[in-house]
């Protein structure tokens, strides 16, 4: 395969601007000429977002580091999907769009500069952080809110958040909200519509809003890598896996501000027009060290999730271990899913959770989307999951199952289940629940 060292085209290794696009020159190169790999050296770069193209592998040698730095002319707002609907977003920092057999490789780093676009609640950090953030940087860019405010890091962001309503997704509005372009934070590692596609040991961090997107994508592994966000990182996901199917999630090592490992597949109506499930996924090995859930299901999953297998997966001061959480509206089914040797210690809510009313079904959907009558479709289920050999070392609450009395959640399977907890657990709107062997220890 052809080799190319991106650093042929004189790229600056410093703060200045990249005005040579020395990356995306690299792939393009390499692209031309029918694929290869483009070598990153060790070193400092400063890149513009770039594209990885078919039969391209970005490998990144042991001591690079990549920053997308956040500059406003190289991030205009597109069309594109987010949160399972369409949304304005900029062009994230790294994409691939109908791109085949493509990878990002080795142990370099790759950094998404997110604190300069995140806004910050101020119940997630110390006062004194907090304050000395605002002195540095705009201190008069703070919503109040009953949690103590959120501070956006600029005026151009701080002016739309604090309108309310985000914009329609419409070609116009992409002229007339270029310049708030920083309120629609990107997804760092944004993968649509490709074919075989690898991660493998490479540090993704702070990133802008989810760290890793692969949407409508086949064939994808990620193992062994890195996926680091601060913990107060808002919508700092680490991965978020998007109606993909054949998928290998094995041995990577996540610590972010939201959900680890997440399994989605679209929201509401507007989703399931487009019937493309997460299915035929593998989850194993990893360990995550702080999120909001270790691996998770929802809340967006109208086109459907099946077929997954967890094995080995470490959950280590997790707020919630395993996480299902959907609600009306979205529709969809979870189901045929088996989670095995799950290892949690130190869980701040719940051990296990599958829950249908993880919002207010009024407050979720947006002004575009919104359902008047609730119809059959739009109520979603979970069944048919088996949990087994389960083992967790403190948690508020073993387990918690809360279902739709259209729907109540079915046939769940718990087999040689061990909890230390405060609380043993709770059940609304449920049937066919068997449990073999779970023992849920309350002092």
């Amino acid at each position: 395969m052809e080799k190319t060292n991106f650093k042929d085209y004189k790229v600056i290794i410093d703060y200045k601007i990249d005005k040579e696009k020395a990356i995306q020159k690299a792939i393009d190169k390499c692209f031309n000429k029918g694929g290869g790999y483009v070598i990153i050296p060790k070193g400092i770069y400063i890149s513009k977002p770039i594209q990885i193209k078919s039969n391209v592998c970005l490998k990144l040698k042991k001591g690079s580091l990549v920053i997308f730095k956040k500059i406003k002319e190289w991030y205009p707002l597109i069309l594109t999907e987010y949160e399972g609907v369409k949304r304005i977003r900029t062009v994230s920092p790294i994409s691939a769009y109908e791109a085949n057999n493509i990878g990002i490789i080795g142990e370099g780093i790759l950094d998404g500069d997110g604190f300069n676009w995140r806004p910050l609640k101020k119940f997630k950090v110390t006062d004194k952080f907090f304050n000395n953030v605002c002195l540095k940087k705009e201190k008069d860019t703070i919503i109040p809110t009953n949690e103590g405010g959120i501070w956006y890091p600029t005026k151009s962001s701080f002016e739309l958040a604090k309108a309310g309503d985000e914009p329609q997704p419409t070609e116009e509005n992409l002229e007339k909200y270029k310049d708030n372009y920083d309120y629609f934070r990107p997804v760092f590692v944004s993968i649509v519509k490709c074919e075989k596609v690898l991660l493998d040991g490479t540090t993704f961090r702070n990133s802008p809003a989810w760290n890793i997107h692969p949407l409508y994508t086949n064939n994808l592994i990620i193992k062994n890598c890195h996926i680091m966000n601060e913990a107060y990182a808002q919508n700092g996901d680490g991965m978020d896996i998007e109606s993909c199917q054949n998928v290998l999630i094995k041995n990577n090592i996540i610590s972010v501000g939201d959900d680890g490992i997440c399994l989605k597949s679209g929201k509401n109506r507007e989703a399931r027009l487009t019937p493309i499930p997460t299915k035929n996924v593998v989850i194993k090995g990893n360990i995550v060290y702080n999120a909001h859930g270790g691996i998770v299901f929802g809340s967006e999953m109208s086109r459907g999730i099946k077929d997954v297998y967890c094995k080995n997966n470490t959950f280590i001061g997790t707020d919630i271990g395993l996480r299902f959480k959907t609600q009306i509206g979205r529709g969809g089914v979870v189901c045929d899913i088996v989670i095995e040797d799950t290892y949690m210690h130190d869980i701040s809510g719940e051990a296990i959770i599958l829950t249908c009313g993880y919002e207010l079904y009024r407050m979720a959907n947006e002004s575009r989307d919104i359902v008047s009558d609730i119809l059959p479709d739009d109520i979603p289920e979970f069944t048919n999951i088996k949990i087994t050999n389960l083992h967790c070392d403190g948690a508020k609450i073993g387990i918690s199952m809360n279902g739709l009395e259209e729907k109540p959640i079915n046939h769940i399977y718990f087999k040689d289940i061990y909890i230390k907890a405060n609380e043993k657990i709770k059940e609304i709107n449920t049937k066919d629940i068997y449990m073999d062997n779970v023992n849920i220890i309350t002092e």
